[in-house]
């Protein structure tokens, strides 16, 4: 009978596997959501470009009509120019010749009345062709820039999608100087933990980590999702994870230290690589890039805990329990100093909005 169970047991299972492989959520296809998903982007895509083009449009043919208008002006003006230098040639030859040819002073006259009034033909032109007359509008101009501006914060504020998902379950959390290591040094606001060469002479109490330089948070949390980061920048060696109250915290057992058991899970970085532990077993991350913060996010609706290189949120790790068989804390090691090259403490970011209930 027992055999029985576990095989009805074991199909309930790879049903349920077969179920989540192609439903993300109850009648809905993984597949059909992403299609949706990139539909909406390509559509938000066209659109801008279509924007794009028509502004565009408008300022190219404001500009055309611009350059026309001042192609024709220079045209008009170019007759009135060749009149003038052939009337002030005129004047010349008639002056040349004045000396010698007393009779030219006639001729004088008449090219100096022309000239004049062809002068006062010049400063009407000249009243109409000023080049300040043709110009864009500029009080335009400023308008689709600051239009243009708003749309690029509209967009900036909306188009990273799961940072702001994420970071709308940011937790607030800070960590418990009772459990820290006697070596670690807890800020007074509980949002930093340093290691330090001196020994603290400290009340061995039964919460307190003895041997591994771990801390863990003074809050827990049994439901909901929850997001913190953590800045670890300049540090050569850290880790970062969630944990069971029952942590074993004495001693130098291989469950002492985080992701070593069933009780916690993390993800090491060590020396440029980056390696996610659960239960002892180490799983090497093909990631190259050394974050400067790191996220961890917590899903008791779904049983998961992912670890994101927060700088742009992309995905390193994530792990599925399944299920929470109790309360988890947020738990931090950061490391011995090693000469200095990993002195720099890890700090908890803080939250940028409440966490939601569910």
């Amino acid at each position: 009978m027992q055999k029985e169970v576990v095989k009805d047991r074991q199909k309930n299972l790879a049903a349920k596997q077969s179920e989540i492989s192609v439903m993300l959520v109850p009648q809905r296809k993984s597949s059909v959501i992403k299609e949706s998903i990139i539909r909406k982007h390509l559509e938000i895509q066209d659109l801008l470009d279509r924007n794009l083009r028509t502004t565009l449009s408008h300022l190219e043919v404001e500009e055309q009509a611009a350059v026309s208008a001042l192609d024709w002006l220079m045209e008009k003006d170019l007759p009135l120019i060749q009149e003038i230098e052939q009337q002030l040639a005129a004047i010349t030859v008639t002056l040349d010749h004045m000396d010698t040819e007393p009779d030219t002073l006639g001729l004088f006259r008449f090219n100096m009345f022309s000239f004049c009034s062809t002068s006062t033909r010049v400063s009407s032109l000249l009243d109409r062709s000023e080049s300040c007359n043709v110009s864009l509008d500029d009080a335009k101009t400023k308008q689709i820039l600051s239009h243009t501006d708003n749309m690029l914060l509209l967009v900036s504020s909306l188009t990273p999608t799961m940072k702001n998902l994420v970071k709308s379950y940011s937790s607030d959390v800070c960590l418990d100087p009772d459990t820290a290591h006697p070596n670690l040094l807890i800020s007074p606001k509980g949002n930093s933990v340093t290691y330090t060469d001196t020994w603290k002479e400290l009340p061995d109490s039964p919460s307190r980590f003895d041997a591994t330089l771990n801390v863990i948070s003074l809050q827990s949390f049994s439901f909901g999702r929850h997001y913190w980061e953590m800045d670890v920048t300049g540090k050569t060696y850290w880790e970062l994870g969630v944990t069971y109250p029952s942590i074993q915290r004495k001693g130098v057992a291989e469950n002492c230290w985080l992701g070593r058991g069933d009780e916690s899970w993390c993800v090491e970085f060590f020396n440029g690589e980056y390696t996610a532990w659960h239960r002892g077993v180490p799983r090497q991350l093909l990631v190259t890039k050394q974050f400067c913060r790191i996220g961890i996010f917590c899903n008791f609706l779904a049983g998961t805990v992912m670890f994101l290189g927060a700088d742009d949120m992309s995905p390193l790790f994530c792990f599925c329990a399944g299920s929470f068989s109790d309360s988890l804390h947020l738990a931090l090691c950061p490391g011995h100093s090693h000469n200095g090259t990993n002195a720099k403490p890890i700090v908890i970011c803080s939250a940028t909005s409440p966490s939601p209930l569910v």
